[in-house]
């Protein structure tokens, strides 16, 4: 069960009278009365009409903030330990007073097992030949020129296209465009499509048969044959800079004149993209090995907070990408109750992380000074080229930052041997 503590508090006399009044005047002017401009009608109209009663709700929202605070101030021992914000339950409202309570959910007991000497090995990151091709291979094709050619299409040529697709002679949505630039060998369009292309040439027209995949996403396309409309209008070649003294004067990356401290370079930045991405992995499964040897019964309220932080986060970065909530339900035939089911193991493996780093540092006895959580702020401003109390603005504070160095400073321990 989850532990809470219930505190009971009540609104009466000058206090809740004030209350019902402000929340009569934000109501009176919505409301429309006979013979009175909004805002203007006098209270006892007001309440003749619709009652005392239609104002307890507002007037129950403009105390329950300000008897949080004083409730926090008066019991200042449990504000480390509030996991979520409290549910309120009323016992009584009436004209002259409001009866409710505060349901205070309050930090899970978390018994540790073992954190230390965990049996989680780290890889070790190595960069291969192949890889260190591709990456040179990906830096010469980022400096490719396409130049207009008079031959014929090759393979790993791009042709500016007109093309028009229909079946049964019906054109079907989707099936048109002009001046489309067409990679050949891209694989963008039906298996079939580009290889017909190759051989032709700038002003050539073709009909390009192709017959659409059984697993196709246009239910009404799947398995189909269709004939393109096809007009090159261009052909351009894709031509790759060779590894000469023209193309490390266009790089112009320091010290780098050569085919060898280009490599040098190279290696270097996977190397250390190897190394954060090996320690990341790292870190998550000594975690996970931490959490499987501790005992947290999570409450549900934390559950479903961390899911609301989730889900924001989720449509933020749908938002980037154009998207919307709605549109991803509609997209994935699902609502937000399935979105919350998918989520919710995650979201109670990173309650346990949390809930046990913070007892590893109870335990540990890990604190973080002022002096500290200040020299680390000026150091992380410094890096995102910022002024510290932006810094600390956006990432929460003075407290933010020593917690997230105490949180740092118990994950360091898990790496310890016993």
């Amino acid at each position: 069960m989850s532990k809470t503590k219930e505190i009971e508090v009540k609104i009466e006399g000058k206090e809740w009278e004030e209350a019902l009044d402000k929340a009569f005047q934000k109501a009176n002017k919505k409301v429309k009365i006979d013979g009175f401009r909004p805002g203007k009608a006098p209270k006892e109209i007001f309440l003749k009409k619709y009652g005392k009663q239609s104002l307890y709700m507002d007037a129950a929202d403009l105390v329950i903030e300000k008897a949080y605070m004083k409730m926090l101030d008066d019991n200042k021992d449990i504000i480390g330990e509030l996991v979520a914000k409290p549910e309120i339950t009323f016992n009584n409202i009436d004209d002259e007073s409001i009866e409710f309570n505060f349901v205070l959910t309050l930090r899970p007991d978390v018994k540790l097992g073992q954190y230390k000497g965990l049996k989680v090995k780290k890889e070790k990151a190595e960069v291969t030949k192949e890889e260190l091709e591709k990456a040179i291979e990906n830096v010469r094709n980022k400096y490719a020129e396409n130049i207009l050619k008079e031959e014929p299409i090759v393979n790993g040529d791009i042709a500016i296209i007109d093309f028009e697709g229909s079946v049964d002679g019906v054109p079907f949505d989707g099936g048109k465009a002009e001046n489309y630039s067409l990679t050949i060998g891209s694989g963008m369009f039906i298996p079939g499509f580009e290889e017909q292309l190759i051989g032709l040439k700038a002003g050539d027209e073709k009909d390009v048969k192709v017959t659409f995949p059984k697993d196709y996403h246009a239910e009404d396309l799947k398995g189909k044959e269709a004939i393109f409309k096809v007009k090159i209008h261009e052909v351009k070649e894709i031509k790759v800079p060779e590894l000469d003294k023209d193309f490390f004067e266009d790089l112009a990356m320091e010290g780098v004149t050569s085919k060898e401290t280009l490599e040098k370079e190279i290696k270097k930045g996977i190397l250390s993209q190897k190394e954060a991405n090996i320690e990341n992995k790292y870190m998550d499964e000594l975690l996970d090995e931490a959490a499987k040897n501790t005992e947290i019964e999570i409450p549900e309220v934390m559950t479903e907070e961390e899911l609301d932080r989730m889900i924001k986060q989720y449509a933020e970065n749908l938002q980037m990408q154009g998207l919307s909530l709605e549109q991803y339900y509609k997209f994935t035939n699902s609502d937000e109750k399935a979105l919350r089911d998918q989520m919710t193991e995650e979201a109670n493996k990173r309650i346990t992380y949390r809930l046990m780093l913070e007892e590893i540092a109870k335990v540990e006895n890990i604190k973080i000074t002022d002096k500290q959580a200040t020299e680390e702020a000026t150091k992380m401003a410094e890096k995102y080229q910022m002024e510290k109390d932006e810094f600390l603005k956006l990432f929460g504070g003075l407290e933010m930052v020593k917690y997230d160095m105490q949180m740092r400073k118990a994950m360091e321990l898990l790496k310890e041997e016993k």
